[in-house]
């Protein structure tokens, strides 16, 4: 039985220490969630709360409130 050849490309152009070295490098200072607009900053501001007061088991998401907070939203007429 024969290799398939996209087995040996694959094989022949593997970068994973390439990939392995850019993530470990950018770990050290990332802060997700916080770079962006105001609703970007409020949201990440929220979950930054809510891990300090131990409530790492959650993902804070936003609100139809914070898109109204940050002009982004309109409240209804109705």
């Amino acid at each position: 039985m024969t290799e398939n050849p996209r087995t040996t490309t694959a094989r022949d152009h593997d970068d994973h220490e390439l990939i392995d070295g850019a993530v470990a490098g950018s770990e050290a200072g990332a802060v997700v969630g916080s770079a962006g607009g105001h609703l970007q900053t409020d949201i990440g501001s929220q979950d930054d709360l809510k891990q300090g007061l131990g409530d790492s088991g959650s993902t804070t998401r936003p609100q139809k409130a914070d898109d109204i907070a940050n002009d982004q939203a309109y409240d209804s007429d109705r």
